[in-house]
């Protein structure tokens, strides 16, 4: 079964590769991954959709929420959420395909981005499903090159997120030394 995985993590180095590495090492296959800054910029959300099997979902959340750097992850497979993904589509096509291939896209809400005598750069967003069937289309009018970013989610649940707060210095612990 497909999940969708939404986790904020703090954003340092090597934190994508714990969440990678966690899920290879058990075996799951990564359907995409999507990671950005948030507007915070010591934090980073992260959209993964994986391949688990449906018992398996419940260990998988526990899990990520162990890994260090990870303050939250939350499984978006169920409940209100919105899902989306980009695709950024060339098609090459003659001059007689341009006035259809624009009104297809116009139907699947593209718009486009770069023009030339050789065709279109289009770019559309939606869910996978949807993005699918425009590149179909587009691909019955001529040469078409294509590129997808990941899944993209957000939970529309009404509850806020709730982190927990950091854990101070304790008197105990080292001064930092200078070496100058």
């Amino acid at each position: 079964m497909l999940v969708t995985l939404s986790i904020l993590l703090e954003n340092k180095p090597g934190a994508l590769m714990r969440v990678t590495g966690l899920l290879s090492q058990r075996g799951y296959k990564i359907e995409s991954l999507t990671v950005a800054r948030t507007l915070d910029p010591s934090l980073s959300r992260m959209t993964i959709v994986v391949d688990v099997e449906t018992r398996l979902r419940p260990h998988l959340l526990k899990q990520m929420n162990r890994l260090i750097n990870c303050l939250q992850a939350n499984d978006l497979t169920e409940g209100p959420n919105v899902v989306r993904e980009l695709v950024l589509l060339r098609v090459r096509a003659p001059q007689e395909n341009r006035t259809a291939i624009l009104k297809e896209a116009e139907v699947f809400g593209a718009r486009v981005v770069d023009s030339s005598v050789e065709g279109f750069a289009l770019e559309a967003t939606g869910d996978s499903e949807k993005l699918d069937e425009f590149i179909a289309v587009m691909g019955a009018y001529g040469d078409i090159e294509v590129t997808r970013s990941g899944a993209v989610a957000v939970s529309l649940e009404p509850k806020k997120l709730r982190l927990s707060p950091p854990v101070p210095k304790t008197h105990g612990e080292p001064a930092a030394v200078s070496h100058n």
